[in-house]
């Protein structure tokens, strides 16, 4: 059965404790399975020489998606948390693991990893890090993050990374924790294909995702897996259609094989958390989630 969550609306939302807190507690008890959060480190003043072309600036809000979810994971019982996405090659692997680790611990192993490799240039420099081989140390990143989950000592000799006979303590829950991969590149799919627990495809329809889709079983077969290996989560726009006709773009993502959905109120000029909340109250009644 396909897992409906929520897009959590940072953008937009308070960053009043008390109003976060409502969200979780309230989306958690609308039966919705999981709370996804974007993340963005720095935003750029639009302003600056050169000009800036990215969808989000300066002025757009981003709350650190680990540090959010181990409040939420302070006030709630039973929904999951997914970052959607983490730019892992800006983080510092070792560090990101004992993060992560901490937190699925602390949320009694209702974490999931999104990460991708991201498109902010100025983002990757201003963290010290190398943008232009982020694809290639992703994939060693991947590799140690596992080891680092599920070994309490660690012996690792790769290209960007080297750990001697070390590892953290607590290991999490989860051993180890699932990664899924964001994005629409072709190495993205070779690399859900060979590496990856799930796909977080960004396509606004089933329709624009087949061709996509049809790769990643090619990929897929290639590495010896099938497409119930894996997971694939889909997002819909709340402000796309009447909540009742919202169904039926679930029923088309179920129909190409999604195993999650999240649900976006963004972007429909919102102005309290209060409507966010409605809107995703309604959504639930009309789609039977409760």
């Amino acid at each position: 059965m396909t897992r409906i969550g929520v897009v959590y609306p940072q953008t937009e939302y308070s960053f009043d404790p008390g109003a976060i807190r409502d969200y979780a507690q309230t989306v958690e008890a609308l039966g919705f399975s999981h709370i996804l959060a974007y993340s963005h480190v720095l935003g750029a003043n639009p302003d600056r020489p050169g000009g800036w072309q990215g969808p989000y600036t300066y002025n757009d809000p981003f709350m650190s998606p680990l540090v959010l979810f181990s409040f939420m994971a302070s006030v709630t019982e039973r929904i999951e948390f997914t970052t959607g996405i983490i730019i892992l090659p800006q983080r510092q692997t070792a560090l990101f693991a004992k993060q992560a680790a901490t937190l699925d611990v602390l949320s009694s192993g209702r974490l999931r990893i999104g990460i991708g490799t991201g498109w902010n240039a100025l983002e990757y420099e201003a963290l010290n890090q190398d943008f232009s081989n982020r694809g290639q140390r992703v994939e060693e990143q991947v590799s140690l993050l596992r080891e680092l989950w599920t070994q309490p000592l660690v012996e690792f000799q790769g290209r960007w990374h080297q750990i001697h006979d070390a590892g953290i303590n607590p290991l999490p829950i989860q051993r180890p924790i699932p990664i899924w991969f964001g994005g629409h590149h072709e190495n993205v799919l070779k690399r859900v294909a060979s590496i990856g627990d799930g796909w977080m495809p960004n396509y606004r329809s089933p329709a624009n995702a087949i061709d996509s889709l049809q790769r990643l079983d090619q990929y897929l077969e290639a590495a010896g897996r099938k497409r119930s290996d894996i997971g694939l989560e889909a997002r819909i726009r709340y402000g796309d259609g009447k909540p009742e006709n919202l169904q039926e773009v679930i029923t088309e993502w179920e129909e190409i094989g999604a195993t999650h959905i999240s649900v976006n109120t963004m972007g429909n000029s919102y102005t309290s958390p209060d409507e966010h909340l409605k809107a995703l109250n309604i959504f639930a009644q009309a789609s039977g989630i409760e």
